[in-house]
């Protein structure tokens, strides 16, 4: 499928008019496999042999290690850009260069590129983006590039270039349509960006002998969790800014660390990274770079008064983590809007939460993986969650403002879900503070 003849850039075509064509190019949003996409690469003499290479799967964790890894590279004076799928509000999101927005202007000069360059070859919206963040990162010509993979990784767009270092977040099950229905498989799936005597770092902590398999047949120099670096967390205080915690390496050691605004065992794997790397900066710096890093829509403090945190948390293992961090917030009941899509693992995913002393507004989604809120109050009531605690919302912003208005002081606003469900309430406290 070929809708070239249809679409004619210029200088002028802006942003949204790209994106809509790259919706409208390819008949599906997921095609795996790699010649296609590698094709065009070569066409176009795409690689980033003069930069550090990173390459980031993982379930959950890929978007904050990418950022911890980006911080800890600038505090050291290096150029670094960040690819990272899918954004929140903005599709300048997917690319950082130095910490800010690629400018839309650089994503429009790059797929008129790669629209000339493709021929007949079809790209499908996340190639495209994809072979553009490479081609941005290259004719940047950056210290530093690190990817983080959209899919799997083996067969991810990501995976046509060689990394220098090859990170794996966490393995769980989501994507099984796509990936496999067990953790060997996916493990096997994200090991796919390993690369022969290359190096790797494992942030999971209970890795599928899949994983040890493929590391032993590359020989690959590994780090894994729990063996070559560890997290020794602090006692739990009144007062949650004291909570300090241990990170403890190979053959570095930190203490005293400030309790992170991302997910701990993600900074840990960032650390092993840099420490495999021979990039890390020094104690006071690595204080100074968890202090200070956060990342949209993951454990977000929207406002303080009323306490609104937001959380793209959407599969199990990830609302697992959100469970135990939320024990940090000393309130006396947590008022959860949630909105997620119809082909995860619903049950699985809520059934973590449903202990909580909250009150569920649950939201309909929109789209063709949308999800009816109905379907989340018959997975709440699956987890033995009395129905009374529940209420329906044709969508997520109104969800939103009902929680607002039954707010009372010294609660919690939780917004989690999908991606589309925190970029919502993005959206509508942006149009708000902009009133």
């Amino acid at each position: 499928m070929n809708n070239q003849q249809n679409f004619k850039a210029d200088s002028t075509t802006s942003l949204s008019q790209w994106l809509s064509h790259l919706e409208s190019i390819h008949p599906s949003a997921i095609d795996m496999g790699l010649e296609r996409v590698k094709s065009v690469a070569d066409a176009m003499g795409i690689h980033l042999n003069d930069s550090l290479l990173i390459t980031v799967a993982g379930t959950n964790g890929k978007g904050t290690t990418c950022r911890l890894l980006e911080q800890a590279m600038l505090a050291q004076g290096k150029t670094v850009a960040v690819f990272s799928s899918p954004h929140l509000v903005s599709y300048c999101e997917r690319v950082r260069l130095n910490g800010k927005l690629a400018q839309e202007g650089a994503f429009c000069r790059a797929f008129a590129l790669i629209e000339k360059a493709r021929g007949d070859i079809t790209l499908t919206y996340f190639e495209f983006g994809t072979l553009a963040a490479m081609k941005m990162m290259q004719d940047w010509g950056v210290d530093v590039a690190i990817l983080e993979v959209g899919l799997g990784g083996r067969l991810d767009a990501t995976n046509i270039l060689d990394p220098d270092l090859a990170i794996v977040t966490t393995i769980d099950l989501d994507h099984q349509d796509w990936l496999g229905d067990t953790r060997e498989k996916i493990a096997r799936e994200k090991a796919g960006i390993m690369r022969k005597n290359g190096k790797a770092v494992i942030g999971e902590l209970l890795s599928p002998d899949s994983l040890r398999e493929v590391v032993s047949e590359l020989d690959v120099d590994a780090r894994w969790a729990q063996e070559d670096f560890f997290v020794i967390e602090g006692e739990l205080a009144d007062n949650s800014a004291s909570i300090t915690w241990q990170w403890k390496g190979k053959d570095a050691e930190f203490t005293q660390l400030p309790y992170p605004h991302i997910p701990l065992q993600n900074v840990s794997t960032a650390l092993a990274a840099l420490e495999l790397l021979a990039l890390l900066p020094d104690n006071a710096s690595i204080k100074q770079i968890i202090a200070n890093t956060r990342l949209p829509g993951r454990q977000q403090e929207l406002s303080k008064k009323p306490l609104v945190v937001a959380d793209v948390a959407h599969n199990p293992q990830a609302t697992k983590a959100m469970q135990k961090w939320l024990t940090r917030y000393s309130v006396s009941k947590i008022r959860v809007v949630v909105g997620m899509l119809k082909d995860k693992s619903i049950v699985e995913t809520l059934a973590p939460l449903s202990s909580l002393n909250a009150k569920w507004y649950l939201a309909s989604t929109s789209g063709p993986r949308g999800c009816d809120a109905k379907v989340l109050q018959d997975a709440l009531i699956d987890a033995q969650l009395d129905k009374s605690c529940t209420q329906t919302f044709h969508d997520v912003t109104s969800a939103y403002i009902a929680a607002h208005e039954d707010f009372h002081d010294g609660e919690l606003i939780l917004v989690f879900g999908s991606f589309v469900t925190v970029a919502e309430v993005l959206e509508y406290t942006n149009a708000k503070a902009q009133q």
